[in-house]
């Protein structure tokens, strides 16, 4: 196996699981008024992580255990960052790092869907630039 399939099958897991995310996030959303927020919250910021660790997988690029997206970020080139402003990463953050757990206060669900809007941002803009045959659902 070259070294490229190799990262590929690599950024393949990563973008696998950050879709298994952003499906959570979607469906939980459904849920209406009974919807646990927090929890889409959470899951819409693990996909956007998910899939900033996939191209930093792809650029050959060392990362942290982090979930901090504005570090990891920061590890990315210039052209190859999504287009998340500090306060958004700073939110996302957040979700992953406090929001899930007690003494965070309560999440509306217009929140909740602009945390998954956020992650769909991310997702379409790294897929950009991820190669096509990592993106390809295994059989």
């Amino acid at each position: 196996m070259s070294d490229r399939d190799k990262a590929v099958a690599v950024v393949r897991e990563w973008a696998e699981k950050a879709e298994n995310d952003l499906k959570n996030a979607a469906h939980t959303l459904k849920m209406g008024s009974d919807c646990p927020t927090d929890t889409v919250c959470f899951h819409a910021q693990q996909c956007a992580e998910k899939y900033v660790k996939a191209l930093l997988v792809w650029r050959g690029v060392d990362f942290p255990k982090t979930h901090d997206l504005g570090a990891l970020v920061g590890l990315l080139n210039r052209r190859d960052r999504p287009t998340l402003d500090i306060g958004e990463q700073r939110k996302l953050t957040r979700y992953a790092m406090v929001a899930r757990y007690p003494g965070w206060g309560p999440i509306s669900i217009a929140e909740a869907r602009r945390a998954v809007a956020l992650a769909r941002r991310v997702r379409r803009e790294l897929r950009r630039v991820l190669p096509k045959d990592a993106l390809k659902r295994r059989r």
